[in-house]
């Protein structure tokens, strides 16, 4: 499968330093997809998993290790904290091996387009203002986390499709889950949506989204610990959001959702 190659592409909440980062199909994205300008954005590195328990295998080491190559290879990475990785925060504008942090960035698509580039806890009241409820919940997610990676190798075995959620099977049967989506997404747009650009590309609640909102384009990165998702721009200003999976048995494969943002 021959590599990608796209002006730029945003991915969040790796959640490296966790059991529910699935690095292998992480490292597999990284390998067929380059582009000029990488965004992390936010919770790359999970700080709260790693304070309860110390988990750092080889293949995280190897992600680190990739993304510094890519940057000394010419990528502008930018990276661009969350909660889950919050003391970065404290090295606003510092740069680590190629790699600039940012605690949020405007960027400016080839059509001209502004985006603010942000986590987006920062518009999350209950990680706001009520941190331990943000960390109780984080538990309750990752114990069906953990769930999910039993029904993954349970649906191999059986030769079913292993790319299944839990998580986001709940999420969408959930209808207070669902409502906090909704008024999360809302709460960004009714926050930005006077500031002098055209949307805003975030992540953290770990649901992938390209979604018009009173005019103003709305997109969610997803995350690599269930969706296994990113956003990239085209060198014609196009956005996608891609779905990425990874067997042994096939070559990787995407699932793309187009948007024309001109």
């Amino acid at each position: 499968m021959s590599n990608r190659h796209y002006r730029t592409i945003w991915i969040s909440d790796l959640h490296i330093g966790s059991t529910q980062c699935q690095a292998d199909t992480l490292l597999d994205f990284l390998k067929y997809n380059d582009s000029d300008k990488l965004y992390l954005v936010g919770d790359i590195i999970d700080f709260w998993a790693l304070s309860k328990k110390m988990y750092w295998p080889r293949a995280h080491n190897t992600i680190i290790q990739k993304f510094l190559r890519k940057a000394r290879h010419g990528t502008q990475i930018i990276y661009i904290p969350g909660n889950h990785d919050e003391n970065i925060r404290d090295y606003d504008h510092y740069i680590f091996g190629d790699i600039v942090v940012k605690n949020s960035d405007i960027h400016t698509t080839i059509q001209n387009k502004r985006f603010l580039i942000v986590h987006g806890d920062e518009y999350d009241t209950i990680t706001k203002h009520h941190r331990w409820i943000a960390q109780l919940g984080s538990v309750g997610y990752d114990f069906l986390l953990e769930i999910n990676r039993f029904l993954r190798f349970c649906r191999r075995l059986f030769g079913m499709q292993s790319q299944f959620s839990l998580a986001a099977y709940v999420k969408y049967k959930v209808k207070n889950v669902v409502q906090f989506i909704s008024e999360y997404e809302q709460s960004i747009v009714d926050t930005l949506k006077n500031e002098d650009l055209d949307g805003v590309i975030c992540g953290h609640i770990h649901h992938a989204e390209i979604k018009e909102i009173e005019g103003f384009l709305y997109i969610n990165t997803g995350d690599f610990v269930e969706s296994c998702s990113a956003i990239v721009e085209h060198y014609d200003g196009r956005l996608e959001l891609i779905h990425w999976q990874k067997t042994e048995l096939t070559a990787p494969q995407a699932e793309i959702e187009l948007v024309d943002v001109s």
